[in-house]
């Protein structure tokens, strides 16, 4: 992440992301051996290669779901712990509720195929400005360069539709979180995507995805449990 130091310690002992990276992976190579099929002349090789396109396209957003949840949780406790100073917690009210709609919108695009939300242990880094600026960073930076990632490579128009929207949120996000930690809002002149493998490796090291409900802060806010 450029123009940052921060540097997560812990993202995914439930194995919530690593579940939906692994299903993009294996999404990949059904399609491409679908395509492979098609060329050999294979029957029913056309409707394989379909139904692989689509799942892949489920995986992909399902990841994308996954980290909104992620961003979504991590504002919301932020806003409902009411320890950040005026500015910080101005910016987790506001960025929280987009968040929360950028969840409604995926699930709704996913319909039944939407996976589970998560729960969280934010470390913390709710409670302080430094902390709740620096994660910030890191999440919206991600999250910028995960959906760039992934644009490319979705096919169905729905689910394209609501990538691409939010896709542009989260880049003036980072930038706004950017200017309030004091960090260069636009570090440099191109902005590449991130490969999943570093995506997942990025969100794993924080720690945040517990398989329980649990919260370091004395407060217990309800949406994290």
């Amino acid at each position: 992440m450029s123009g940052t130091a921060f540097d997560p310690s812990g993202i995914d002992p439930s194995g919530a992301i690593a579940e939906a990276a692994e299903a993009c992976t294996r999404r990949r190579f059904i399609a491409g051996a679908g395509g492979g099929a098609l060329l050999l002349g294979m029957p029913g090789a056309a409707l394989a290669k379909r139904a692989g396109t689509a799942d892949r396209d489920t995986a992909i957003l399902n990841f994308a779901l996954t980290l909104e949840y992620l961003q979504a949780g991590f504002y919301t406790e932020a806003e409902r712990m009411k320890a950040l100073k005026p500015a910080a917690a101005r910016t987790a009210k506001v960025i929280g509720g987009v968040e929360r709609a950028h969840v409604t919108a995926l699930r709704s695009a996913l319909g039944a195929k939407a996976g589970k939300r998560p729960f969280f242990d934010f470390k913390g880094a709710t409670e302080k400005d430094a902390a709740f600026l620096q994660a910030a960073v890191a999440f919206e930076d991600l999250g910028a360069a995960a959906y760039k990632q992934q644009l490319t490579r979705i096919t169905e128009p729905a689910y394209l539709s609501a990538a691409a929207s939010i896709h542009t949120v989260e880049s003036r996000h980072a930038a706004w979180i950017r200017f309030l930690a004091g960090v260069e809002p636009a570090a440099d002149a191109l902005d590449p995507p991130i490969a999943d493998a570093d995506a997942r490796r990025l969100v794993a090291r924080t720690g945040f995805i517990r398989p329980r409900p649990r919260t370091t802060a004395r407060r217990s806010p309800s949406f994290t449990g």
